[in-house]
C-alpha cells in the first residue's frame, strides 16, 4: 500500500493499524490502563492513564519503528536500516531492527545524554555522534541513506510509523468502551494522528474527543492549524524535551486536521507538577513530555470535555537530574522542603538557639550555609541559610513563629 494514497485515505490507515497490531503481538507490551483514584480526585473527573511509559524501550515509539521496519522485510535485512534521533526514537529503532534481524544505524546529535547514546547501543545499533542539534543528525541519516541504500525510518511523518502509533487508539477502545476524551502529547505529530485517527474510526457513531498537548515552549501544532499548514518555529527548552520539534509533518498535519478536536497549551510548572505527582502519588515515572496531558488536566481542567478522560502517558525515559530538580520543586511547591534565611549574633549558643527551635517543629536540616561577609550584615552578625525538610507547611509556620518569638530575625523565606 503505497505512501502516497494513505495521505488523504484515513480508512487505508486505520486498516494500516490492524495489520499493525497482529505485527506487534508478541514483540512489544499491550500497555496497562489504568484508573487514577488520585489525578480522578484533584480533576473532578474520571481519570484513566494509558502507560506507555512501562512499553518496550521506555516510549510508545517502538510501536511505529517495528512495524515500519517490518513491511520491509525481507529486503530490510540486506539493506539495513539508519534513523536520526536523540533519544526515543533511536531506542525504538535499535530494538525493533535487532528483533527482526536487521542492522541499524543511529545518527544521534552530540548533545544527545549519554544514558540515551548507551541505551541505544545496548540494543545492539551502530550510533554515530553529529552535529549539534537533531536536525544535523537528520541530514546525516539521510546522507547514509542515500549512499548506502539503508532505509531510513523516519521518527513520524510515515504511514507506517503512524499506524503503529494508532495500536494505542485500538487499545483504549477494547478496553474502555465509554470514553468523552483522550489527551495526547504531541511532537512531530506521530502519535496523535495514530490514535486519533483510530479512535475516529471506532466512534464514529458517538462524539468523542482527540485533545493534543502541547508545552508552551514549543506550540508548532498550534501555530500550524492557525496558518492551516505546517510551520517551522524554533523550540525554547523544556522539560518536555522529547516533544521537541521544528513542525509537525506534513502527512500528521493532514491527518490532525481532519482528526484532532483541539489543542492544549501547558507551562513548564504544570509538566513539573504532573512528574512530581506521578511519582508520589501514583509511583509512576514519566519523562516530561509524557506528563503533558496530566499537565493539562491539572492546569485547564475545564478545557476537557466529559467525564471519562484517558491520558496516554507516551514514555518514562526521564534524566535522572532532571528528576532530581523535578522533585526538590514539587517538594517545594508543597512546603515540604523549604529554606529561611536567618540574621543572627555571631556568638557562642546564637545557633543552638535558632536550630532547636527547627528541631521542635519536627523539621530536618538539610544544608547550614554562613555568610559574615554580605555588606548588608552589620559587624558582629552572619547570615544563616538553613535547608530544611518539612512534614507540612503548618511546620514551617511554626518555626517561622518559634524564631520570631526568640527575637531572630528572619531576613527571607522560600
Amino acid at each position: 500500500m503505497a505512501g502516497v494514497s494513505l495521505m488523504d485515505d484515513l480508512d487505508s490507515l486505520f486498516s494500516l493499524a490492524l495489520q499493525a497490531q497482529n505485527a506487534l503481538k508478541g514483540h512489544v507490551h499491550r500497555t496497562p490502563l489504568t484508573y487514577s483514584t488520585y489525578f480522578s480526585s484533584v480533576t473532578g473527573k474520571d481519570v484513566y492513564l494509558k502507560l506507555e511509559n512501562l512499553q518496550k524501550t521506555g516510549s510508545f515509539k517502538v510501536r511505529g519503528a517495528f512495524f515500519k521496519i517490518s513491511s520491509l522485510l525481507p529486503e530490510v535485512r540486506t539493506r539495513g536500516v539508519v534513523a536520526a534521533s536523540s533519544g526515543n526514537h533511536a531506542q525504538g529503532v535499535a530494538y525493533s531492527a535487532s528483533r527482526l534481524g536487521v542492522k541499524a544505524i543511529i545518527v544521534m546529535p552530540r548533545t544527545a545524554p549519554p544514558y540515551k547514546i548507551n541505551a541505544t547501543k545496548s540494543y545492539g545499533a551502530k550510533v554515530l555522534l553529529k552535529g549539534e542539534i537533531y536536525d544535523d543528525a537528520y541530514q546525516e541519516a539521510l546522507r547514509i541513506s542515500k549512499k548506502t541504500g539503508a532505509f531510513f525510518i523516519h521518527p513520524f511523518d510515515d504511514p507506517y510509523v503512524i499506524a503503529g502509533q494508532g495500536t494505542i487508539g485500538l487499545e483504549i477502545a477494547e478496553e474502555l468502551p465509554e470514553i468523552d476524551s483522550v489527551l495526547v502529547p504531541v511532537g512531530g505529530g506521530g502519535l496523535i494522528s495514530g490514535i486519533a485517527l483510530t479512535l475516529k474510526h471506532l466512534y464514529r457513531d458517538r462524539k468523542l474527543n482527540v485533545i493534543g498537548v502541547e508545552p508552551e515552549a514549543d506550540p508548532k501544532l498550534t501555530r500550524a492549524l492557525n496558518a492551516g499548514k505546517p510551520i517551522s518555529i524554533t523550540p525554547k527548552p523544556s522539560l518536555a524535551d522529547g516533544v521537541l520539534t521544528r513542525s509537525v509533518g506534513r502527512l500528521t498535519f493532514k491527518v490532525i486536521q481532519s482528526t484532532v478536536d483541539d489543542v492544549v497549551i501547558v507551562s513548564e510548572d504544570y509538566i513539573a507538577k504532573a512528574m512530581y505527582l506521578l511519582l508520589e502519588r501514583t509511583k509512576l515515572l514519566a519523562e516530561g513530555a509524557g506528563a503533558l496531558p496530566l499537565a493539562a488536566l491539572l492546569q485547564h481542567p475545564t478545557k476537557i470535555p466529559g467525564k471519562k478522560v484517558v491520558a496516554v502517558i507516551s514514555g518514562g525515559n526521564a534524566d535522572l537530574t532532571t528528576l532530581y530538580r523535578v522533585i526538590l520543586r514539587g517538594l517545594a511547591s508543597e512546603g515540604r522542603i523549604t529554606k529561611i534565611t536567618l540574621k543572627l549574633k555571631d556568638t557562642p549558643g546564637a545557633l543552638h538557639k535558632a536550630l532547636s527551635a527547627v528541631a521542635s517543629s519536627g523539621c530536618n536540616i538539610i544544608d547550614i550555609r554562613h555568610d559574615r561577609f554580605d555588606p548588608s550584615v552589620s559587624p558582629g552578625f552572619a547570615l544563616v541559610e538553613l535547608l530544611l525538610e518539612t512534614p507540612s507547611s503548618e511546620a514551617v509556620e511554626k518555626v517561622l513563629s518559634d524564631l520570631k518569638g526568640l527575637g531572630i530575625e528572619v531576613v527571607k523565606h522560600v
